[in-house]
């Protein structure tokens, strides 16, 4: 018996899907970690450090003079860098030109003769011969080396931000009728390419594989310059649901006739050619033979349209409008940041808050993905 040994194009082929994984899972776990991180680790070091102490340049704002209690005949103001939180502290200052100045332990001569003492625990004392007078306290600068922090704050976050629930709600009433509409119009335009003779069905194949490459912005403003115009002559209001579907639909037709047609004419000829035998029409070939086989076909599509149309900020902006009531769920996550991109960290928090349907969908249907997209490459009609 002679033993088989693998090709080593088999090794590197195995290799290679590895490497790819890799390089798609790593970025989502990435996010997924920082998206449970402590805001300010986050914002001074990457996720991959996350499991690890790491060391940070903070500040801290001591009480005001109204803290201030006597002690053997001396005015103290006392309190805690770290506030409840594990770490220690290394050095600090109250300058921000020297913010490490000083070790834990020693005693800081200030102004006005006050002292501040800072232990490695974060303990601070500011003592004084005299009363302290002011509002505002004094700023302490310290370095910490901090052990790992997870927490959920960053979802708290974002799920209280106002109008979410809205917005969720406005980008399901977008993306379930922009997925459907397009199923139902391309599975009775796939089918008739497919298995129905008529002049100049393969120029419609053609142009039907042209339009996959029109680039969705340059076809977007004569779009809404249509849609508009037609809406004027009709009375319909121009920012409307009805609208964005038309356009989804106008946008995904395309791909959705090209995947479907490919798939039911690789379908068996025998099957259709005994129904017609038996009497059946078109119409009961298609609804009760074809679409129940189509089904791969059909939830690879739905896949891809549901995650573009989920995702989708751009259409959602030209067509159903910025206002409150109708902002999609991207729309609004994005103004969480402010004008000036502020509060950055909940970003990651926010981008697993708008991926969680997009999940149940994939996982519900990704069975059929590779089925629907490889059948019918072989063998055409």
């Amino acid at each position: 018996m002679i033993a088989s040994s693998r090709s080593p194009l088999i090794w590197f082929v195995h290799l290679s899907v590895i490497l790819l994984v890799l390089l798609w899972t790593l970025p989502t776990a990435g996010l997924l970690i920082s998206s449970l991180r402590d805001k300010d680790q986050l914002a001074v070091s990457g996720w991959w450090t996350a499991l690890s102490t790491s060391t940070q340049n903070l500040v801290f704002r001591a009480p005001g003079a109204d803290a201030q209690v006597e002690k053997d005949g001396k005015f103290v103001i006392s309190g805690n860098l770290l506030e409840g939180q594990s770490g220690e502290v290394s050095a600090f200052g109250f300058n921000s030109r020297e913010p490490t100045a000083y070790t834990p332990g020693e005693t800081a001569e200030m102004n006005d003769g006050e002292r501040l003492t800072v232990q490695a625990d974060g303990a601070f004392e500011i003592t004084s011969d005299k009363a302290m007078e002011g509002s505002r306290g004094q700023r302490i600068f310290y370095t910490a080396a901090v052990p790992p922090r997870f927490t959920f704050d960053n979802y708290r976050e974002v799920m209280r931000a106002e109008g979410i629930g809205a917005s969720f709600i406005n980008s399901l009433t977008v993306a379930i009728p922009a997925t459907i509409i397009p199923i139902l119009v391309a599975a009775f335009a796939a089918y008739a390419l497919a298995w129905m003779k008529f002049p100049g069905r393969a120029i419609l194949v053609a142009v039907v594989v042209g339009l996959l490459v029109v680039p969705l912005q340059m076809s977007l403003i004569p779009l809404l310059k249509l849609y508009n115009g037609v809406g004027a002559f009709f009375g319909v209001p121009a920012k409307t649901y009805v609208g964005i579907w038309l356009a989804h639909m106008g946008f995904g037709l395309p791909l959705a006739i090209y995947l479907l047609r490919n798939y039911m004419a690789g379908l068996p000829r025998e099957i259709m050619e005994s129904a017609r035998v038996d009497g059946a029409s078109d119409f009961d070939i298609f609804v009760k033979i074809i679409l129940p086989l189509s089904f791969p076909a059909l939830a690879s599509f739905s896949i891809f349209q549901f995650l573009w149309t989920w995702n989708d900020l751009l259409v959602a902006m030209v067509f159903l409008g910025t206002g409150k009531n109708e902002l999609v769920l991207t729309g609004r996550l994005v103004n969480l940041l402010g004008s000036r991109g502020g509060n950055w960290e909940i970003l990651t928090a926010s981008a697993f808050v708008t991926i969680i349907v997009p999940l149940i969908v994939f996982f519900t249907l990704q069975r059929y993905l590779v089925r629907g997209l490889l059948a019918g490459s072989v063998k055409g009609g």
